[in-house]
């Protein structure tokens, strides 16, 4: 089940609303812990059980690290860090490790990925991190434990949640209209990126991912990675709207995710805005471990090197994955030698330029379906070769008026264009501001439901991450 499905809209949601705010206080969490495992059972049936398992093996690791000291703690903490990881690494690369190994026999038969393993896993990891060095306190209720790894609205796409910025929320949490209805107006907001922009651009993108080999031109290539990398951002962003909404309307605070990343102007700017709580997830847990940048240029960079490469990794069990991990550390990399310098003296829309083909380049790399493609369309993009079928697929077969419109007014959202033109607007007219937002929730609202309703596409990238 995702947000934007009739059943998630129109059936779960009212109804979970309804039955959490009748409960009163006392029994919301229940509710909560309830429907969250209703949530995931509803797409993975069984595999709810490898949520659950991951909450029993947490509630007791947790348990364990908080009752011992010294050797035996830090013994407790690697055995729960390896059997989370164990966990994840036997769903998510078993198969890929059997396949490059040459047992392609044995890789047919590898468990499927369950929903959104990548992400519980990640923050039950960081509760006993956490734990392990007092930055929290054990939680000794199981259930408490259980709803926050598994709280439907961030549970299989993000954002990361840390223990610790939801802990007296777990408790104790007050809902005031007012926050329930700026939760209700972020989740429209994200329904909207997703329904009317990000759906869109990804029939666009699919429909050229799908040319074959030798059916590319320039113009249909760049015109493919453009609507990637936009669907991409919209897709994901729209996600992250929607569960800090949720979360809001519960009585919950999430972290935020993105920060206008296309933006940027360098690559580490990008990931200081792009998936921001990831970011800081390798941050405190990998890369300062590692030393971070307090052991030499060498070392630094090396910990860059592992960290993205661990990123892409993270991402999904694929050699482009790694690959292009491995490409955006090189960039980081890059900047910290001397590029960073350069960019900043350069004018900022030529700094830009640079970022966003940096990203653009990567994306192909992320969505293309094997090194092949990823080849074909660097050729046509950069070569500005075509292939020998490419007049089977003239750019104008792709590109029609309204997702001309569409693809420029991702361009523009991007960016924090819509924020300055909302500031210019209330200022120019003062007595409109309040009646016009007003007026434009509603519109996206309506044409958002409206798209659910039509819509028979509408995927969410990071669904399966």
């Amino acid at each position: 089940m995702v947000f934007s499905e009739p059943v998630f809209l129109f059936v779960f949601l009212p109804f979970f609303l309804l039955a959490y705010f009748a409960v009163g206080a006392w029994g919301r969490n229940w509710v909560l812990l309830a429907a969250s495992l209703a949530f995931y059972a509803w797409g993975e049936e069984i595999y709810v059980l490898i949520l659950i398992a991951s909450i029993s093996l947490n509630y007791a690791f947790g348990l364990a690290i908080a009752a011992t000291e010294g050797a035996a703690r830090k013994w407790m903490l690697g055995l729960g860090v390896a059997a989370n990881l164990g966990l994840l690494i036997y769903y998510k690369y078993f198969g890929f490790l059997l396949e490059n190994l040459g047992f392609e026999a044995a890789a047919a038969n590898a468990p499927l990925l369950p929903i959104g393993i990548s992400f519980f896993t990640f923050q039950a990891l960081s509760y006993l991190i956490d734990l392990n060095a007092g930055a929290i306190a054990v939680q000794r209720n199981p259930f408490r434990l259980g709803l926050f790894i598994s709280m439907f609205p961030q549970l299989i796409a993000g954002p990361i949640v840390r223990y610790a910025e939801v802990e007296k929320d777990l408790v104790d949490r007050r809902i005031d209209r007012g926050d329930f209805a700026a939760g209700v107006r972020r989740f429209v907001l994200g329904l909207a990126k997703k329904t009317l922009i990000a759906d869109p651009l990804g029939l666009l993108a699919d429909e050229i991912y799908a040319i074959p080999a030798g059916g590319l031109s320039p113009e249909v290539a760049w015109l493919g990675a453009v609507a990637y990398s936009l669907q991409l951002f919209f897709d994901f962003s729209a996600y992250s709207d929607m569960a800090i909404g949720l979360g809001r309307m519960l009585g919950f605070k999430f972290p935020e995710n993105f920060n206008y990343p296309y933006a940027a102007r360098s690559v580490a700017e990008f990931w200081r805005r792009w998936h921001m709580t990831l970011s800081r997830w390798f941050r405190d847990y990998l890369y300062i471990p590692l030393g971070g940048n307090r052991v030499g240029a060498f070392r630094t960079y090396l910990n860059l090197w592992l960290v993205f490469m661990a990123t892409g990794v993270w991402h999904g069990a694929a050699w482009s994955f790694l690959f292009w991990g491995m490409f955006h550390g090189a960039l980081l990399i890059a900047e910290r030698i001397g590029l960073g310098g350069i960019l900043t003296r350069l004018p900022r829309p030529l700094a830009h330029l640079y970022l966003l083909l940096a990203v653009i380049i990567g994306w192909v790399l992320f969505r293309a379906e094997d090194m092949a493609q990823t080849l074909d369309f660097y050729e046509a993009m950069f070569l500005f070769a075509s292939g020998p079928a490419a007049d089977f697929h003239p750019v104008g077969r792709y590109l029609d008026g309204y997702l001309t419109i569409i693809l420029l007014i991702g361009a523009v959202l991007s960016v924090p264009s819509a924020a300055w033109l909302q500031g210019r607007a209330a200022r120019a007219f003062p007595t409109l501001a309040a009646p016009g937002r007003e007026a434009l929730f509603w519109a996206l609202l309506i044409a958002s439901v409206a798209s659910v309703g039509a819509a028979s596409y509408s995927p969410f990238i990071y669904f399966r991450f």
